[in-house]
């Protein structure tokens, strides 16, 4: 018998506390599909964080880093993220 459970059919995105500073946006399941699917998604509600993570092409900035499954994702235009998955989406920090 197939698992029905939220978790089963969905992705878990989060933000860390250092974007959530914009706007808060606590922890949610969305509808599994591409990297950017699911990040439009987690984002429908919050714009002014959604004007964070992406740019002018919707793309996600590079300022952004983003992790699946504890992974930091690299390809961030062909990936398509499976039932179950884990994303956590932080500000990249920079400098020296």
């Amino acid at each position: 018998m197939p698992d029905a459970s939220p978790a089963a059919t969905t992705v878990h995105v989060e933000f860390a506390a250092s974007l959530q500073r914009h706007q808060a946006c606590p922890p949610q399941r969305v509808a599994r599909g591409s990297l950017r699917d699911v990040l439009e998604a987690a984002l429908a509600g919050t714009p002014a964080l959604a004007g964070y993570v992406f740019d002018d092409q919707r793309q996600v900035r590079k300022h952004v880093a983003v992790f699946v499954n504890g992974q930091m994702v690299h390809d961030r235009q062909r990936l398509a993220l499976a039932r179950g998955d884990r994303v956590v989406v932080l500000q990249a920090l920079t400098g020296g």
